[in-house]
């Protein structure tokens, strides 16, 4: 089937469309196994309507933890169209930059933890968190120390899926059958309460993790090591918050041994937790910074690692820095930006999310203690189901167990949940209002009360 133009495609049928999906879209994290499509093609606030004309609450963000100002808003199409009558789009490479860029890198600084000064755009996560390796890499390198290669990841972690940023990834599907990945990356294990008592042969957690720290610094080398990337509370993982003690000590044996701390707040940033950027409240005093997701809303494609003026004026100097990316700084997705976060601030979408936690905490609350929920964990307006099939062995479910969790609770209760391994998570648009988010709660609370250890969903 050849689509010739916009109108024939608004004109086709849901099978039509499906038909061409199946044909010419290859998807993000695609398996031949998934059947299902959804095609979604409007949406409203944190509704969302698919093909069919079926009614969906959006309780993931867009499906990918960002959307934090909701879907289909007009102010944003009006900024997207003004700035597209004004430039579309000229390159930032050298001496070129774009007055959309300059602002919102401005404005990014004020926003960002004391000393974080300086902004490098890219179209996305995984390119923010590439940037950060690189950049880390080459202010050794600049420093005489071009032994420093090695970069500290964790386990359950989630930093992208390129090249680099997925060797830092801590799950190995990311890894698998597309090596060799990245080398001289070393992953750690993951700051979490829950499994504490055995992950950690009945140490303090912090305790632990620091000398495990330690111990990797002494065996690698000190001198090897340019930098440890981690997310403030870990959302892949699932939404796994770490002790208050955790990334001061863990910053403080970083900066004894001259090794640099990118945090990847991707997803923690821009309201997430409750804080323009959640580095801040947990202490953990970054030298950089990934985000994406919520930068522009939603509505464009855009990224950024965020650095110190040391770490910026030693890659640029001398040499220069010689990467970039075709669209970075792209001015409609940076005008984008800019109105991101004049409307988070208007609407007062930060602290937003201490209202979510405590209604997704209140609704959730009939999950605890169910045989297949090992755990549920609210951050903000994060939410884990941490699903089991053992509650003595706390041994995960298998993947494709929340997979079929997230699809009765769309095709039954018409929500949307993410599956993330054998978590459910949920991270709806900071715009969810209290209805909505009991109704997402209900939604999963039903269907875990009707799943059995052994993978099953009862009929309900």
């Amino acid at each position: 089937m050849t689509v010739n133009h916009l109108s024939s495609a608004l004109s086709m049928s849901p099978a039509e469309l499906e038909a061409l999906d199946r044909r010419h879209l290859v998807r993000s994290m695609h398996r031949g196994d998934i059947a299902d499509r959804v095609i979604i093609v409007r949406g409203e606030g944190c509704t969302v309507w698919d093909s069919l004309g079926n009614e969906l609450l959006d309780a993931a963000g867009g499906g990918v933890w960002h959307s934090p100002i909701g879907h289909g808003r007009a102010d944003m199409a009006e900024v997207a169209s003004k700035q597209m009558r004004e430039i579309e789009f000229f390159t930032s490479l050298m001496e070129f930059s774009n007055d959309k860029a300059i602002l919102l890198a401005a404005r990014l600084a004020e926003l960002a933890p004391e000393g974080i000064n300086r902004v490098f755009f890219a179209n996305g996560g995984s390119e923010a968190v590439e940037s950060a390796i690189k950049a880390a890499r080459l202010y050794h390198t600049r420093h005489g120390e071009p032994d420093r290669t090695w970069i500290l990841s964790r386990q359950h972690s989630f930093h992208g899926s390129t090249y680099g940023s997925g060797t830092l990834t801590g799950f190995p599907h990311m890894q698998a059958g597309v090596g060799p990945n990245l080398p001289n990356v070393e992953r750690l294990s993951p700051a979490t309460y829950y499994r504490a008592g055995y992950l950690y042969g009945g140490m303090d957690p912090t305790d632990f993790l620091v000398r495990e720290l330690e111990e990797t610094i002494a065996r690698i080398g000190a001198g090897n090591i340019a930098a440890m990337i981690g997310e403030p509370v870990m959302a892949g993982g699932g939404v796994l918050r770490p002790p208050a003690d955790y990334w001061p000590r863990m910053g403080e044996v970083l900066r004894k041994n001259g090794i640099l701390l990118i945090a990847d707040e991707v997803v923690t940033a821009y309201g997430r937790t409750g804080a323009w950027f959640d580095s801040v409240q947990r202490d953990l005093k970054p030298d950089m910074i990934a985000m994406a997701k919520g930068i522009a809303g939603g509505y464009a494609p855009l990224g950024a690692t965020l650095m110190t003026d040391d770490i910026a004026e030693t890659i640029i100097g001398s040499g220069g820095f010689f990467h970039g990316y075709t669209f970075q700084g792209h001015p409609v997705a940076c005008a984008l930006g800019l109105a991101t976060i004049d409307i988070i601030e208007r609407e007062g979408l930060i602290g937003k999310a201490s209202q979510i936690a405590e209604w997704f905490g209140v609704g959730l609350a009939p999950a605890v203690g169910l045989d297949p929920v090992g755990d549920v964990r609210v951050e903000g307006s994060l939410a884990c189901l941490e699903l089991i099939s053992d509650p003595q062995t706390t041994q995960p479910m298998d993947w494709g167990v929340a997979e079929r969790v997230a699809f009765e609770i769309r095709t039954k209760h018409g929500v949307i949940a993410r599956p993330y391994g054998h978590n459910l998570v949920m991270a709806p648009p900071l715009v969810i209002t209290e209805a909505e988010a009991r109704r997402a709660a209900d939604a999963v609370v039903d269907v875990v009360t009707r799943l059995r250890l052994d993978g099953t969903i009862v009929a309900g």
